[in-house]
C-alpha cells in the first residue's frame, strides 16, 4: 500500500468499505480467540492463577523490546506487507508451537502465552490503525459501531468454535493453534483483496488537529494523546485486576483441562454475544445524542456496578459479570469510541502514537497491576483477596472517570484551534 495520502477510490463506498472492514476484523479475532482459550486454559493446568501475574510482566518486558522494532517497520515499509508479513509469521509460529506443546513444561507454556498476547496486540493495532487512516471523522461515527462488532461476531464465534472443536471432534487444547493458523491465511488473502479494491488509500481528514513529533516524542509532548493514552491505560491497569478474580473463580471450579477449555471458550462467546448487542443497539444512539466521550465513559461506569456486585456476592457468576462489564464493553463500546479520537490526527502519526501505547503503555500498566495483584496477595488474608481486589478497582476507576472529562474538554479546545477549512464537505 502506497504511503501517499490520496482521495479513496470512487468504487469504494463508504458501505462497501465498511463490510469489508467488519470481515477484516472478524477474521482477526476469530483466529486470536482460538489460541486465547488454548493460552489460558495451559497456563492455568501448569502454572495455577497465581502464575498469571509474573507472566503479564514477562509479556510486558518482551513487548517493550519489541516497540522499537515495529514502529521503524511501520515507517519505512509500506503498512500492507507489514500487515500481510505479521500474519504470515505468525502463522508459521502458531505450527511450531503446536508441535512443541505436546507433552511440554511450564516454560515452554509460558513463552506460548506471552506469543499470543504480542500476536493479539499487534494485529489488533494493525487493524484499528489501517482503518482510523482510510476513514473521515463523520464516517467513523457512522460506521465504527458496526466495524467493531465484526470483531465481537469474530469472538462470539471463536469461543464457540473452540468449545465445539474440543467437544465433537478429537481435536485437544493445543490441536486449535492449527485452526488459528489457517484463519491468519484466510486474513492475509481478505487483506490483499481489499488492498486490490482500493480501500486502502489514506484520505486527509477534513478537520485536522496538528500535532507535532513522531512515536513516543508526540504522546508524551502533545496533552490530547497522552489524555488517550491515560484513558486506555486505566483499562489496562484495572483489566489484570478483574482477570485475575475471574481465572482464580474458573481455577476452583475446574481441574479437568478439557472441560476448563469448553467453559472458556463457551463464556468468551456469551461475552462476545453481549458486546454485539450493546454495540448495535447502544453504542450508535449513544454516540448520536450524546458524543463518543459518553461512549468512553461506559465502560468504567459498568465496571464500578459490576464490582459492587462481586464485592457483595463473591463468586463465579459475579466474577464472571465484572469480566463483562470490563472486557466486554472494553472490546465494544470503548473501543468504537476511543478509536474515533485519532480520525483527526495524521495517518502516520496515527500508526507510531498507537503502537506506543496500545503495546507499551497497555502492557506497561498491565506491569503496574500485576505488581498490585502480588503486593495484595503477599500482604492480605487470603480471605480477603477477592475484596481488596475490588476495592482497587473501584479507586482506579474513579481516576479513569475523570481523564474521561478532561480529554472531552481537550478535545473541544484543539478542534476550537483548528477549524474546519472553509471548503470542507459538511
Amino acid at each position: 500500500m502506497s504511503d501517499v495520502k490520496s482521495l479513496r477510490a470512487p468504487g469504494s463506498s463508504l458501505l462497501w468499505r465498511a463490510v469489508m472492514l467488519f470481515t477484516n476484523f472478524m477474521c482477526v479475532i476469530l483466529a486470536y480467540y482460538q489460541v486465547k482459550v488454548a493460552s489460558r486454559s495451559l497456563l492455568l493446568e501448569h502454572g495455577g492463577a497465581e502464575a498469571f501475574p509474573y507472566v503479564w510482566i514477562g509479556s510486558a518486558l518482551v513487548l517493550l523490546g519489541f516497540i522499537g522494532i515495529y514502529t521503524r517497520l511501520i515507517a519505512n515499509h509500506s503498512r500492507l506487507r507489514v500487515i500481510i508479513a505479521s500474519l504470515l509469521l505468525f502463522a508459521v509460529l502458531l505450527v511450531a508451537f503446536h508441535w512443541r506443546l505436546r507433552g511440554a513444561g511450564i516454560a515452554t507454556v509460558v513463552a506460548f502465552y506471552i506469543f499470543v498476547d504480542l500476536f493479539s496486540v499487534v494485529l489488533v493495532e494493525q487493524f484499528w490503525s489501517l482503518a482510523n487512516s482510510v476513514t473521515q471523522p463523520g464516517e467513523g461515527q457512522k460506521s465504527y459501531w458496526f466495524i467493531a462488532t465484526g470483531g465481537l461476531v469474530g469472538g462470539v464465534a471463536g469461543g464457540a468454535t473452540a468449545s465445539a472443536l474440543i467437544e465433537f471432534t478429537p481435536m485437544q487444547t493445543v490441536d486449535l493453534l492449527l485452526s488459528c493458523a489457517a484463519l491468519l491465511m484466510l486474513t492475509a488473502a481478505v487483506n490483499l483483496f481489499m488492498e486490490r479494491q482500493a480501500m486502502f488509500r489514506e484520505v486527509v481528514p477534513e478537520q485536522a488537529i496538528k500535532l507535532q513529533g513522531e512515536g513516543l516524542r508526540a504522546v508524551l509532548a502533545n496533552r490530547y494523546l497522552l489524555l488517550i493514552a491515560a484513558i486506555a491505560c486505566f483499562s489496562q491497569l484495572v483489566e489484570p485486576l478483574v482477570e485475575y478474580q475471574f481465572l482464580s473463580a474458573i481455577a476452583e471450579r475446574f481441574s479437568d483441562t478439557e472441560a476448563r477449555s469448553r467453559f472458556i471458550g463457551s463464556f468468551f462467546s456469551v461475552m462476545g454475544g453481549v458486546a454485539i448487542a450493546i454495540n448495535v443497539l447502544v453504542t450508535p444512539v449513544l454516540h448520536r445524542y450524546l458524543g463518543t466521550l459518553a461512549g468512553l465513559a461506559a465502560q468504567p461506569l459498568n465496571v464500578v456496578l459490576a464490582t459492587c456486585g462481586f464485592v457483595a456476592q463473591p463468586g463465579i457468576m459475579s466474577a464472571s459479570v465484572m469480566k463483562i462489564a470490563d472486557r466486554g464493553l472494553s472490546y465494544s463500546i470503548n473501543r468504537a469510541s476511543r478509536e474515533t479520537l485519532y480520525i483527526n490526527v495524521d495517518p502516520l502519526l496515527t500508526y507510531q502514537a498507537k503502537a506506543w501505547i496500545d503495546m507499551f503503555g497497555y502492557r506497561t500498566f498491565k506491569v503496574f497491576g500485576s505488581g498490585l495483584i502480588l503486593t495484595i496477595l503477599a500482604f492480605s488474608p487470603a480471605a480477603r483477596v477477592g475484596y481488596d481486589l475490588a476495592w482497587l478497582t473501584l479507586l482506579i476507576c474513579a481516576f479513569w472517570i475523570a481523564a474521561v472529562v478532561v480529554l472531552g474538554r481537550e478535545q473541544q479546545r484543539l478542534l476550537l484551534r483548528n477549524p474546519r477549512p472553509a471548503n470542507a464537505v459538511p
